[in-house]
């Protein structure tokens, strides 16, 4: 009874607040979550593994010194990816960042990837820019993957240090990285000797995974893999 009236019910709101997929923005019907079934079938999932080479660890090769890399969704200047990512970044859509989080989660546990991952570092805001925004477009991501794959979300470890703009060109963040550390990692101890995957929304350079990895690497004995929501291919 109750899961009729709850339907009902949903099926009201609906009426009054149509729900719009994020990738077309065609109406959502009963099922459907953030986006439709026409655009998650059509999203371009890399089928990278963390088992075999891929083009995102040839992107860090001799930069810095991890694991393994990975993303889940291949970024495009025009797709559903670049949508629904500038609805989780600037249109107040965190739910998304969950969203793609589980789907990834459920991959890497289902594959057994990543089962000895101690903790799950996001990629930090400039507390300006979290302000602002009033969230990390990372954290639930991060977070619904590390409870997927059995490890502890850890935030607040790594912080930024200057409110730069998106940086797009390696050149930059690399220029600033030289002059003073963009990332600091607060506290050491707690990631010695421990293996840690850290989370971006989207690589492109790699420049930022690179700034952060640096920092992170003062942790003694760190064992560092790496991944994001989406690579540009």
């Amino acid at each position: 009874m109750y899961s009729k009236i709850s339907n009902i019910l949903n099926d009201i709101n609906t009426v009054l607040v149509p729900r719009l997929c994020f990738g077309c923005n065609a109406l959502l019907y009963r099922g459907e979550e953030h986006i439709c079934t026409v655009c998650r079938n059509q999203l371009p999932l890399t089928e990278y593994t963390f088992n075999a080479l891929n083009p995102v660890d040839r992107i860090f090769f001799g930069r810095i010194n991890i694991i393994k890399a990975s993303s889940f969704l291949f970024f495009t200047e025009k797709g559903i990816v670049k949508s629904i990512i500038h609805y989780l970044k600037y249109k107040n859509q965190e739910q998304i960042g969950a969203f793609l989080g589980n789907w990834y989660g459920h991959i890497l546990k289902e594959n057994n990837f990543l089962n000895n991952i101690d903790y799950v570092v996001p990629v930090p805001l400039h507390r300006k820019k979290l302000k602002k925004r009033g969230y990390n477009q990372v954290s639930l991501f991060a977070k619904s993957i590390a409870e997927h794959i059995g490890a502890h979300y850890l935030e607040g470890v790594l912080i930024k240090t200057a409110n730069t703009k998106t940086q797009t060109k390696k050149s930059r963040i690399l220029r600033w990285q030289h002059k003073q550390a963009l990332y600091v990692l607060t506290e050491q101890e707690i990631l010695k000797n421990k293996n840690v995957l850290l989370l971006d929304d989207v690589i492109t350079t790699g420049a930022t995974m690179e700034a952060c990895a640096t920092a992170l690497s003062a942790a003694k004995g760190i064992n560092l893999y790496v991944a994001s929501m989406a690579i540009v291919p």
